[in-house]
């Protein structure tokens, strides 16, 4: 009797052991999944929708969401109209990955040398040289006499971060201007703000600056006015293999023709006039993908 029992109680035991083993097995299992939840739900709020900003002259081109899956790139998908849905979402190509939504024409034809700024712009007729920056677009014109000669999107301040408005002059420029504040991410690095052109200093003496930066489809700055650099982000990032966009580069260049860049910092006597259109950041919109 006392070996039977004793049996018993053991195969009681072991199986009480066990019990405790599936409990914990399953708990674990839920917080796993509990975790993997999370995860994933805190990627998908991290990824952007740029169909949920909107500008004012989206109203003029019709246009459907599309969400990028892997192994798309604007490449893959529009060819050589690549550059004009890029122009027409203010995205670089480092910014366009698995996940994210833009803004796709129904009519590629719609937005071919996409601009939403003015081919004539009054306020400008007199001046050889003028650069208007429009807030609310989003976007960069050149214009000589009034008429536009070059446009690019760019990535003004963010929200308490503010790009100053007015009318300013190109005071300074320096094409191999680096930040004294700001790092290129994960890096010791500071931030290269290629193809600079200073247009104001605050009354604190913080310079607001004209330059290459990446652009990710919304204002993302500290304050200044980022243009594409397809070079500078292949340098610093590693991508895009191929670079192709330069407008910073072609900006700069422009504003001091017919000199050539030493590659030196130069005060300017008597730079362009630009103009930053006073305006609020883009409207957010509530919108399914």
């Amino acid at each position: 009797m006392d070996y039977i029992g004793d049996n018993l109680i053991l195969r009681i035991q072991g199986l009480m052991v066990n019990k405790y083993y599936q409990r914990m097995y399953l708990y674990i299992a839920f917080l796993l999944h509990l975790t993997i939840i999370f995860l994933v739900s805190a990627q998908a709020e991290t990824i952007p929708s740029l169909c949920k900003i909107t500008y004012p002259s989206d109203a003029q081109v019709e246009w459907e969401c599309r969400r990028l899956v892997k192994g798309e790139t604007l490449e893959s998908l529009f060819g050589d109209r690549w550059v004009d849905i890029a122009r027409f979402n203010r995205i670089d190509r480092r910014h366009v990955y698995p996940g994210i939504s833009i803004k796709v024409p129904k009519q590629l034809e719609d937005i071919k040398n996409y601009t939403p700024l003015p081919e004539y712009y009054h306020p400008a007729k007199s001046e050889a040289k003028f650069i208007l920056v429009n807030l609310l677009e989003q976007f960069l014109g050149a214009y000589e006499y009034g008429h536009l000669v070059l446009s690019s999107p760019v990535a003004t301040g963010n929200k308490g971060n503010e790009t100053p408005t007015g009318e300013f002059k190109i005071i300074a420029i320096d094409s191999s201007h680096k930040s004294s504040l700001y790092f290129v991410e994960k890096t010791k690095k500071l931030y290269p703000m290629n193809y600079g052109l200073m247009f104001h200093v605050d009354k604190k003496g913080v310079a607001y600056w004209v330059h290459s930066r990446d652009l990710p489809g919304y204002p993302a700055s500290h304050g200044c006015i980022g243009l594409y650099d397809e070079h500078m982000q292949k340098k610093y990032y590693g991508y895009p293999k191929e670079p192709v966009l330069a407008d910073s580069e072609l900006l700069f260049k422009w504003v001091i023709s017919p000199l050539t860049d030493d590659k030196k910092y130069n005060i300017l006597k008597d730079g362009p006039k630009i103009a930053i259109i006073i305006g609020d950041s883009p409207v957010t919109i509530s919108c399914s993908q």
